[in-house]
């Protein structure tokens, strides 16, 4: 089970490095996973950069309140925002510091064969089918086009059926497994809509 989740989150890095106009023939998979592990390293960096700068400004904040608080009703309003703006900053750093955490843990599983040969076929096998992958989740869609979505919605969609389908993953753990994916690199809007096509497209008439 972890492997195989870790294998589809490099996969997807890996994807990400790809354009979608660039024929997979000129694509090498082996420089993919290179590129994918590098640009994971900078996201730790800077996801760690990101988190301590949020906690500084909480101290900030909180160093405000208490600067501020000099028994004057009139000073109360402004303490309180202070003081809640120093939760929020410490509690976006925290999270912050939360994501960042799983992040070396993925690289250093990375090194493992059996990941990195998963990552690699998945892949591989988005960009041999995509043109066909991406014909059938689009004729899924509702009300939308799957080339307006943002590009990490569209490649997790993608790895998402390629799993059903030639991985046999059973579609309930891929669609989960997806919308964690969408948790972790897309937002609140891209989890809904990943969840939807997903549900269509594994109702749909099984590919001839």
């Amino acid at each position: 089970m972890q492997s195989r989740s870790v294998a589809r989150e490099l996969a997807l890095l890996m994807l990400g490095q790809v354009s979608d106009r660039q024929p997979s023939a000129e694509t090498s998979l082996d420089t993919l996973l290179r590129q994918a592990l590098a640009s994971l390293s900078q996201h730790v960096r800077e996801a760690l950069d990101q988190a301590a700068t949020e906690l500084q400004a909480a101290q900030q904040q909180l160093l405000d309140s208490e600067l501020q608080d000099q028994g004057a009703v009139g000073q109360l309003p402004r303490i309180r925002q202070h003081l809640q703006d120093g939760l929020e900053h410490a509690e976006n750093g925290l999270n912050r510091l939360s994501a960042s955490l799983e992040l070396p843990r993925l690289l250093m599983l990375s090194d493992q064969e059996e990941i990195r040969r998963g990552a690699i076929d998945r892949a591989r096998a988005v960009l041999s089918g995509r043109a066909d992958l991406d014909q059938r989740l689009d004729a899924v869609m509702e009300g939308w086009r799957l080339t307006r979505l943002p590009r990490i919605d569209r490649d997790i969609l993608r790895l998402a059926a390629v799993d059903i389908e030639q991985f046999n993953t059973p579609a309930p753990v891929a669609c989960n497994e997806a919308v964690e994916l969408a948790n972790r690199y897309s937002d609140e809007q891209g989890r809904r809509m990943i969840n939807g096509v997903l549900r269509r497209f594994t109702n749909a008439p099984a590919k001839s």
